[in-house]
């Protein structure tokens, strides 16, 4: 079974320096048909002007990825972290039992391009963490190259919950196949360019839910960036 979400029907926050997309209810945006997948709770995509950003706030129980596309993201947290994250970085950040951070944009001429994404832990009130991982353009061609799961395999930023995420760049007659185990959701976001998964075209922006299905495929890419969520019901 499949469910499409197409880029257009997202939730929209802007205010001027900031341009979101929501693909689940976040903020003043809500929509009792889009809370989420299992316990992947948010996918915001972020456009962020020249050196502006989110002033210092807080977090509590909460995996916290920011997948990089274009730009330069400046983190601060209360954990005493600090970096700036450029294109094929994946941070991740544990909430846990109290953050307090802040993010914004490094640069003062170019804006910054990125996903912020949110999944609940399987363990709630336990002390806060932090990792960040650099995947290049190579290790990501044409492959799913895991980059968050729940045991940090393969090089990959940790998890609090039996979930995993991979990344894949994807082009001309680049054809893959995940298995999708029983009990398990896949979830596509298409990151920019186009394809098919399984047989449905999909563009920068949509993303799709697939269930009950025996493997995701992709294929028909054109100059495209997806990431594939492999989520526990």
């Amino acid at each position: 079974m499949l469910k499409v979400r197409k880029s257009e029907e997202r939730g929209v926050a802007n205010f001027g320096w900031l341009d979101s997309k929501h693909t689940f209810s976040f903020g003043h945006y809500h929509d009792p048909a889009h809370m989420g997948v299992g316990p992947l709770r948010v996918i915001n995509e972020d456009r962020v002007s020249a050196g502006r950003g989110f002033d210092a706030h807080g977090h509590r129980d909460m995996e916290i990825i920011s997948y990089v596309l274009d730009g330069a993201l400046e983190h601060k947290d209360s954990m005493g972290n600090g970096s700036v994250l450029r294109y094929g970085d994946v941070q991740r950040m544990s909430a846990g039992d109290g953050v307090v951070h802040s993010e914004f944009n490094h640069s003062k001429t170019e804006p910054v391009h990125f996903l912020q994404i949110w999944i609940q832990p399987n363990e709630v009130g336990k002390p806060g963490g932090y990792e960040e991982k650099h995947f290049d353009v190579a290790s990501k061609t044409g492959r799913l190259r895991l980059v968050a799961s729940p045991d940090g395999r393969e090089g990959s930023v940790s998890l609090r919950q039996d979930a995993f995420l991979y990344a894949a760049i994807l082009d001309g007659s680049d054809d893959l196949s995940f298995p999708l185990r029983q009990g398990r959701i896949a979830y596509v976001h298409v990151a920019r360019g186009a394809l098919n998964v399984n047989g449905v075209a999909l563009k920068a922006g949509d993303a799709v839910r697939i269930d009950a299905e025996e493997k995701v495929t992709l294929d028909g890419a054109v100059d495209a960036e997806v990431l594939l969520f492999d989520l526990p019901l």
